[in-house]
């Protein structure tokens, strides 16, 4: 590890200017193919860092081939394949036509962002959740003449309540270890956030949905509800929601649905395997930016660039609101680095632990503090998985600034965790240092 400069971030400023920067001008943040900003980014690193071209290659391939990057990377291949091969069979249009059946469209913003938050919260991931139910959301939203940014942002919103909130997810695990506490005290103190911001989205969801000038008449199903091909989002909901592994869901997920398009008809096994491989085709732009930016994050952790800003955040610290705030801050530093909430809750909670034991601050509100950062700032950036997969499986007809402005719970979520900070009672935020001297 180089010792820590403002150099050392350059490239990942690059690449966020070049990224943010063509999206701002052509008034679309993936007009420019967002792989090849990275590479931008990538060659600045090349060129600016000192040392042997064959060091900096192999950090730069040990980033693309880390496990956390491979894992999104397969996962992106087998999200597209379920997507692709569900509506080939008939799947999506038939949980279409029964939602249009039986629910009103007013009721879609709500209705969407609440069956989010609990497949989100009962298997803790917000990829899982958003791979599931996007191909639905997205064709329900299309059909219904359903503001589609809107739809998108309650399903990004809802998936992200889950990734933060529920005690089997990445993030609550990786911030519980790091800070050293429970993670039933972390999800109670959590709760008295999540819970109360999630209510208010949902009263703001139901309030849009309920003044929408859509006229109920331009809700008509097309075509009988073939029962039969809703069994295979049944079962890939079942799974997730039991917390069988991701892969495991998503591949046999696309089996069944490839059984059951096959055994009604819709295409042969020939039919099957080329859907499958278009699905994974249709990912191949965020397949490669996942891989460019963990070579480029590796590079610019290697060379001091996440601990230089972790460094200055720290030295801001001042009390323990402030320090509480740090955390915050830190982590949404990282974040903003490497694109991953639950490696950059790993990255920053060695200092959180500190700042945590310095200020005598509670375990439980500074895990709950750093999983809620990391989430929000994941929810939000345009190079962040979720919503490149949201934009992904719509063809890109969900814009991101509508997902921004409509993601009602995750600002909610940052406003209330900022008022927790500044206006709890102080004992609140106190651990237990005689009680930890005890111990000691």
């Amino acid at each position: 590890m180089k010792n820590a400069s403002f150099i050392s971030i350059l490239p990942l400023l690059v690449f966020v200017a070049c990224f943010l920067g063509f999206g701002i001008y052509n008034n679309d943040f993936y007009a420019f193919p967002s792989p090849i900003a990275a590479m931008v980014g990538i060659a600045a690193a090349f060129i600016i860092f000192k040392g042997k071209i064959h060091d900096k290659t192999d950090i730069f391939l040990k980033g693309c081939g880390d496990g956390k990057i491979l894992t999104m990377c397969i996962i992106y291949l087998l999200a597209g394949a379920f997507s692709t091969v569900s509506k080939a069979s008939g799947s999506v249009d038939a949980i279409v036509n029964l939602g249009l059946t039986y629910l009103s469209p007013q009721y879609f913003p709500a209705g969407v962002f609440l069956v989010a938050c609990f497949l989100s919260f009962a298997s803790g991931t917000s990829v899982g959740s958003i791979v599931t139910l996007a191909p639905i959301v997205i064709d329900l939203a299309e059909k219904s003449n359903s503001p589609l940014g809107l739809i998108g942002a309650a399903l990004l919103a809802g998936s992200m309540f889950g990734d933060n909130l529920s005690i089997i997810s990445d993030t609550t695990i990786a911030a519980t270890q790091s800070l050293g506490c429970e993670m039933k005290d972390k999800f109670r103190e959590n709760f008295k956030i999540a819970i109360p911001a999630a209510v208010l989205s949902l009263i703001i969801l139901l309030v849009i949905g309920l003044n929408s000038e859509t006229q109920a008449s331009a809700f008509q199903p097309s075509g009988e509800i073939n029962v039969l091909l809703i069994v295979p989002y049944l079962f890939v909901i079942v799974m997730a929601v039991v917390g069988v592994n991701v892969f495991v869901t998503l591949f046999a997920g696309t089996i069944f649905a490839g059984i059951m398009g096959i055994f009604l008809g819709s295409f042969d096994v020939m039919g099957f395997s080329k859907l499958a491989y278009e699905g994974f085709t249709s990912m191949t732009e965020i397949f490669y930016l996942s891989l460019l930016t963990g070579g480029l994050a590796a590079l610019v952790e290697h060379y001091g660039g996440i601990n230089f800003l972790l460094n200055k955040i720290s030295k801001i610290i001042s009390s323990k609101k402030t320090a509480l705030l740090g955390i915050g801050g830190l982590v949404s530093a990282a974040n903003l680095c490497v694109a991953n909430n639950t490696i950059s809750i790993l990255i920053s909670g060695k200092i959180a632990k500190e700042i945590t034991d310095k200020y005598e601050l509670s375990p439980k509100a500074s895990a709950s503090v750093l999983d809620i950062f990391s989430c929000y700032i994941q929810g939000l950036i345009p190079y962040g998985a979720q919503i490149l997969i949201l934009i992904s499986l719509s063809k890109f007809q969900i814009h991101y600034s509508d997902l921004v402005l409509n993601a009602f719970y995750l600002h909610i979520l940052l406003i209330f965790t900022i008022v927790y900070i500044v206006f709890f009672k102080k004992n609140s935020l106190k651990g237990n240092s005689a009680l930890q001297a005890t111990n000691n």
